[in-house]
C-alpha cells in the first residue's frame, strides 16, 4: 500500500495514464487519481493521457480534460503514474513514463513483472485497479466525484461485484463509497447494462455467427474488417460480447476477437475455474487475469482460434480429470 500525498511530495509535475483501448476500470481508477491529485495538491502540474475513453464515461467528472499522449511528448514529468498496466501497453504514453524521473505502478494484473518502476503497488489478488487506487487514497481527502470514479472502476472490473474476484474488502469499500452520496444505480444502469441500438445489433451478430468448438467446452465469436465498416463501430461498442459468449451452458472459455489492420486480431478470453486464460495469453505475448485475458495476435480467424484452443486443450490434458 502507498499513500500517494507522500509518493507526490515535492513533486511539481505529474503525468497520469492506463492502458490503451481504456475499459472502465481503467478509466475510472485513472481518472479517480487525476481527480484526488487535482482536488488536494493543485500546485501539482498534472496531466491524464488515455485513448479516447468510451462516452459511457462522460459522466466522471473532468473526462473532458483527457489528453492525447503525442500532445505531451516533449514533457519530462517528475512523477508518472502507471495505472492497470504494464508500460508495454500504454501506447504513446510508454515514452512519456520511460523519460519521468519517478515511476509509479498500480496495478492488478499478475502478468506484471513490476521491473520497469521506482514504486509498485501490485495486487493480483485485487478486484481492480480501482479498489488499490482506493486505498492510496485518504478517505478525509476524497470527495464525491473521485468517490463515484473509484466506484466506477470497481464496477466494471467485477462484473457489479459478482466475478470471483470480488472479497469482502471490496464490497466494504463499495459500501463506503456509496456514502459520498452519488447515484450509484444509475451509474450502475447507464455505464454497465445499458446499450445503444447499435451495440445491440453487434451482440446478436456475433452471438447468432459464434461458434461452439472443443465438444460445447468453448465458444467463439468475432468481427472482422468488413462486420465493423459495415456498422461503422468502434472497440467501445464491442463492450460486453465476450461475456455474453461466457454465459452460454457448458462453456468453459469465451473467445471474442475483433480484427484490426494488417492481419491481426484483438482477442479477449474469458473463463471458469477450469482453465487459466492469463497463461494462454500471456504465451502468445499478452495477459490479464486467470479468469479474463487478453491478446493482440496475427493472422487469419482460423490461426488464432487453432492457436488458442490448442493452449486451451494443453492445459485440459495437464488436468486429466478434466480432459475432453
Amino acid at each position: 500500500m502507498i499513500d500517494l500525498v507522500k509518493e507526490l511530495k515535492d513533486i511539481k509535475s505529474v503525468g497520469i495514464s492506463g492502458h490503451i483501448r481504456p475499459d472502465g476500470d481503467c478509466v475510472g481508477s485513472t481518472m479517480a487519481v487525476y481527480l484526488y491529485i487535482r482536488k488536494n495538491m493543485p500546485e501539482i502540474d498534472a496531466h491524464i493521457y488515455l485513448e479516447s475513453p468510451p462516452p459511457v464515461f462522460e459522466c466522471i467528472k473532468d473526462i473532458d480534460k483527457v489528453e492525447d499522449p503525442k500532445a505531451g511528448k516533449d514533457i519530462v514529468f517528475d512523477a508518472f503514474i502507471m495505472i492497470d498496466t504494464v508500460k508495454d501497453r500504454s501506447g504513446d504514453a510508454e515514452a512519456l513514463y520511460d523519460k519521468a524521473k519517478k515511476r509509479i505502478n498500480i496495478d492488478h494484473h499478475i502478468t506484471n513483472p513490476g521491473t520497469d518502476s521506482d514504486v509498485n503497488f501490485i495486487v493480483p489478488t485485487a478486484s481492480s485497479a480501482a479498489e488499490l487506487v482506493y486505498e492510496c487514497f485518504d478517505e478525509k481527502l476524497m470527495d464525491t466525484e473521485i468517490a463515484k470514479a473509484v466506484y466506477i472502476g470497481m464496477v466494471h472490473d467485477t462484473g457489479v461485484f459478482q466475478y470471483s474476484n470480488v472479497s469482502p474488502k471490496t464490497l466494504n469499500y463499495a459500501a463506503k463509497l456509496i456514502g459520498y452520496g452519488f447515484d450509484f444505480s444509475t451509474i450502475i444502469a447507464e455505464t454497465f447494462y445499458e446499450k445503444t441500438y447499435l451495440q445491440s445489433q453487434i451482440l446478436g451478430r456475433v452471438l447468432s455467427e459464434s461458434i461452439l468448438v472443443m465438444d460445447g467446452k468453448v465458444s467463439v465469436g468475432h468481427i472482422d474488417q468488413k462486420m465493423a465498416k459495415f456498422y461503422n463501430s468502434h472497440p467501445f461498442d464491442y463492450d460486453g460480447i465476450v461475456n455474453a459468449l461466457k454465459q452460454i451452458k457448458g462453456v468453459d472459455v469465451a473467445i471474442f476477437m475483433h480484427e484490426l489492420p494488417d492481419h491481426k486480431y484483438k482477442v479477449s478470453l474469458r473463463s471458469t475455474d477450469r482453465i487459466d486464460v492469463s497463461e494462454v495469453c500471456a504465451y502468445f505475448g499478452g495477459g490479464g487475469h486467470k479468469k479474463a485475458a487478453g491478446v493482440v495476435m496475427e493472422g487469419n480467424f482460423y490461426d488464432v482460434v487453432n492457436n488458442l484452443t490448442a493452449r486451451i486443450e494443453k492445459q485440459y490434458a495437464e488436468r486429466t480429470d478434466q480432459r475432453i
